[in-house]
């Protein structure tokens, strides 16, 4: 009797049938993450997305992505992550051109809000993956410490509270957010 796995392509997964549940590729095989988030966590996400999307279009600096984007980080076999925010420099995007499906390659800012199913080592795997394909920037959030760990790689690692400012550094230059922002309830 065969055991073999069948492995799934990238061009695969957006066939998959809807479920109610985030899958990601890694190395192809088919991986369910999580059910859908709940309301803390979006509004956390969007608490983020919406200044981050505002003053990367003002500046015209690239393209800020939505939550579940996939991105194609490693091919044969095909590993297809996302993230709830991510941003993408203006001259990755005019130098990819048209993009069919997914983005290939890492974002330049992964940004997690940790959901409560969310384990220590699952966190610290994306983030190690994220940063060994390409990310220059991680922001984990967790809404329940009211916390931001910046990952600028494994061992450049900051914990922001509610009383920091939180920066793009040299990824996003020039934005800045107050921590305590990301965990306003209105």
């Amino acid at each position: 009797m065969s055991t073999e796995v069948q492995l799934m392509t990238a061009d695969e997964l957006p066939t998959i049938p809807e479920d109610g549940f985030v899958y990601e590729l890694i190395k192809g095989e088919l991986i369910k993450v999580s059910p859908p988030p709940g309301h803390e966590h979006g509004l956390v996400a969007m608490n983020i997305a919406g200044p981050l999307y505002a003053y990367v279009k003002e500046n015209q600096l690239g393209n800020v992505y939505a939550a579940e984007t996939g991105f194609l980080i490693e091919q044969n076999p095909d590993t297809v992550r996302a993230v709830d925010i991510s941003f993408v420099r203006r001259e990755r995007i005019e130098q990819a051109g048209k993009i069919q499906g997914y983005w290939k390659g890492a974002p330049d800012l992964a940004v997690e809000v940790s959901s409560p199913s969310d384990t220590v080592g699952r966190i610290e795997g994306k983030v190690a993956e994220w940063l060994a394909t390409g990310t220059r920037l991680v922001w984990i959030v967790s809404p329940r410490m009211h916390t931001v760990t910046v990952y600028r790689s494994l061992s450049d690692i900051v914990v922001q509270t509610e009383v920091d400012v939180l920066d793009g550094g040299d990824v996003v230059p020039n934005f800045r957010m107050a921590v305590a922002d990301i965990f306003a309830q209105t």
